[in-house]
Order: C-alpha cells, then sequence, then structure tokens
C-alpha cells in the first residue's frame, strides 16, 4: 500500500518510521562527481602555490555545494520519477561539462565552468519551483527565495567567466560567498522575509546516507589514485610502505567517520523535530572539511609515492598534515553537532598534528606518512574504546 503523498506529485511520499533509500539515478548523478574530486585533487598537485590553492579552494566549493544542493532537492522530489529522472541526467551532462572544465578553469575555460555551474543551480530550483504544487505555499516561497539568491550569484559566475586573471578569482569568491551565506540568512529576501527552519524539513536517513555516500565518494578516488600511481612506479621497499602508509591512512578514515560517527547521525537526524537545521549544519556545512581533508591527504599520498626519501618539502608537509587535520577538525564539529560534546580522542589528534608539523620538514616523506597515519589509527582506536565504555558509565 502506497503512502499518501499530499506534498505532490514530484514529491517523495515520506512515511512515518520509514527511511527513503537512496535511488539508482542519484547513485549514477554521485559518478560524475567521482571525474570531478579527481579533477580537483590533480588540480591542486599541478599548481601547489599560494594562488593555486586558493584557485582550487574555490573550485571544490563550487563542486561541494551543486552536489550537496542537489541532494537536498532529491531529497524533497522523487528520482523514481521520470521528469526527476531526466532532471538529474540533465544535471549530470552540466556537470561532465564543469568537471572536465576544471583544470582551465581559470585560463580558457572559465566561461564553460561557470556556465555549466549557473545552470545546474538555478535550472534544478527553477524546476523544483514549477513542480511544486500551488497550494503548497510554504515550500513555493522557499524555492522562489533560494532561486533569487542562486539567480544572484550566476550573475557573479558568468560575469568571472568573461573576466580573467585576479578579477575572475575575485567574482567567483563573491558569488561563492553569497551561495554559503544564504542558508544561514535562511534566504532572506526583502519584504517576504527569511524562510523558517520548518520549511527546510528533510527525511533524514536519506540526507545522512547522500552523505556518506560522497565521503565514500572521495575515499574511493584516493584509493584509485594512489593504486594508478604505484602501478607504475617501482616497487622498491620505500614505494611498498608509502602505498600501504596511504591505504591504512585511508582504512583509518573510514573508521573514524563510519564506525559510530555516521550512525549516529543518521540515526539522530531521522528522529530530530529540526531535521532541516541539523541538515544545514551538521550535513550542508560540516561535511565540507571532511571531503577537503581527504583529498588534501590523497595529494600527499601522491607525492610520496613519487618521492618518499630525502627531506619533506613544503608541499608534502602541508598536504600530510593538512590533509588529516582538516579531517579531524570536520569529524570532531560535525561529532559535536549531533553528539553534543567534543571527542577528546580527535583533539588529541588534532593536537599531536600540530605538534608534528613544528618538526616535519625534518623527516622523509615516507616517515612523515607513516606518523601521520599512526596518529589517525590511535584516535580511530581510542574512539572506538571511548564509546565502548561511555554506556557502562
Amino acid at each position: 500500500m502506497k503512502a499518501d503523498n499530499p506534498r505532490g506529485a514530484l514529491f517523495r511520499a515520506i512515511v512515518p518510521n520509514q527511511h527513503s533509500r537512496v535511488t539508482y539515478a542519484e547513485l549514477l548523478f554521485d559518478l560524475v562527481f567521482v571525474f570531478a574530486i579527481t579533477q580537483v585533487s590533480h588540480m591542486l598537485l599541478g599548481r601547489f602555490t599560494p594562488l593555486g590553492a586558493v584557485q582550487t579552494t574555490l573550485l571544490f566549493l563550487a563542486v561541494w555545494w551543486v552536489w550537496v544542493y542537489t541532494t537536498w532537492v532529491t531529497n524533497w522530489l522523487n528520482p523514481e520519477l521520470t521528469p526527476v529522472r531526466i532532471l538529474l541526467f540533465l544535471l549530470m551532462l552540466a556537470g561532465l561539462v564543469l568537471s572536465t572544465s576544471i583544470p582551465h578553469a581559470f585560463e580558457t575555460r572559465g566561461l564553460w565552468f561557470a556556465s555549466a555551474y549557473a545552470a545546474m543551480q538555478v535550472g534544478r530550483t527553477l524546476f523544483w519551483l514549477v513542480s511544486t504544487p500551488t497550494a503548497r505555499v510554504a515550500v513555493r516561497w522557499n524555492a522562489i527565495r533560494i532561486l533569487i539568491w542562486l539567480c544572484t550569484s550566476a550573475v557573479f559566475w558568468i560575469a568571472g567567466g568573461f573576466a580573467e586573471g585576479e578579477t575572475r578569482m575575485w567574482l567567483w569568491a563573491a558569488a561563492l560567498a553569497i551561495e554559503y551565506a544564504s542558508p544561514v540568512a535562511r534566504f532572506w529576501i526583502p519584504v517576504y522575509g527569511a524562510s523558517s527552519i520548518e520549511d527546510w524539513y528533510v527525511e533524514g536517513g536519506h540526507m545522512a546516507e547522500r552523505c556518506a555516500g560522497f565521503i565514500i565518494i572521495a575515499l574511493g578516488e584516493a584509493i584509485v589514485v594512489n593504486g594508478a600511481t604505484f602501478a607504475d612506479l617501482s616497487w622498491t621497499a620505500e614505494t611498498v610502505a608509502a602505498f600501504a602508509s596511504a591505504f591504512t591512512a585511508s582504512i583509518a578514515m573510514w573508521w573514524i567517520y563510519f564506525h559510530k560517527g555516521a550512525e549516529a547521525g543518521s540515526e539522530l537526524i531521522s528522529k530530530s523535530a529540526e531535521s532541516g537545521r541539523l541538515a544545514r549544519s551538521a550535513y550542508t556545512y560540516l561535511h565540507m572539511p571532511i571531503v577537503a581533508g581527504i583529498i588534501l591527504s590523497a595529494v600527499a599520498d601522491e607525492l610520496v609515492l613519487k618521492h618518499p626519501t630525502g627531506h619533506s618539502d613544503a608541499k608534502t608537509v602541508l598536504s600530510a598534515i593538512g590533509g588529516p587535520l582538516l579531517f579531524l577538525i570536520g569529524t570532531i564539529l560535525f561529532k559535536l553537532d549531533i553528539r553534543g560534546f567534543l571527542q577528546l580522542s580527535h583533539g588529541a589528534g588534532i593536537i599531536a598534528l600540530c605538534v608534528l608539523a613544528w618538526f616535519a620538514s625534518e623527516l622523509t616523506p615516507l616517515m612523515l606518512s607513516l606518523l601521520t597515519s599512526l596518529l589517525l589509527i590511535v584516535v580511530a582506536v581510542w574512539e572506538s574504546l571511548s564509546l565502548r565504555a561511555r554506556p557502562a558509565e
């Protein structure tokens, strides 16, 4: 028996105490972002300079934002229905244009990147608005508010696509600032004000599973790139150790995120009366540094695999320390939001990484990789033991 769906013909039917599964169309859509993440990490590897780091960060923020906004909309709309599937397939096409433009987004393909991004953001929101029944007044106004903000940022994206050099970078930074500030402002617009948290109600289990899936995408990209790099190298003791260290670090990151945190987050948001607030803070904003940390760690792994001996240069130190550091900062804040307390193991790991940074340049890249992997293992084991003891307390 199908549940009644008063929200509209294209909307998901929300059934109490029943988790809305992630559909195959959504999983197919995610494949584009495996490619996008690879493009971002390779871009950083190719231009590891202060300017290159800023440019790569801007593109990463855009990739994450267009994916997470699509996740919100497919939490409301039903991808099992043909019109919504066609929307996802069109977004995939635009996502491929966006992804292939990443390496040259600040040179010859800026307009391609900007046009694809703006089309995805504005087009998807416009589809959502048109699909919302007129009787759903609050939902329609929520869509209108979001559409106005995204149309405003699209002006800066397209202007940046036509501009060159630093002007492009500043225009795109302004566009991202508008988009990242909009959920905090609850998409306030003149006269009609801001939306309410109730307007953002989501099916929490689906949102948690989608974001966990993106963590798998980032970890999978790191493992695939490391495997491809390792396959092309001479298999010496140093390269074998570097590959083993990179793989171990990926497993440790998986353990830290999934062993307890992902399940706790899914359970909390599924039962929360303020699922929209949690989806905004824990999953929209706080998952961003987690993904960024995994990408930066993958960059470090490739650098160590290619040059495991000698002193660690600045880009090896920054990526080898910065990747796990970003990951742990993101996970400690995510778990604080869902558990209400700071995880001591994560805090200790953050402090240990900061201490390691002081003398990291004196270590070989391989030794630095081994130590950061060891720290992640310690954090994973510590958290597992502490959470096992907590119910007894």
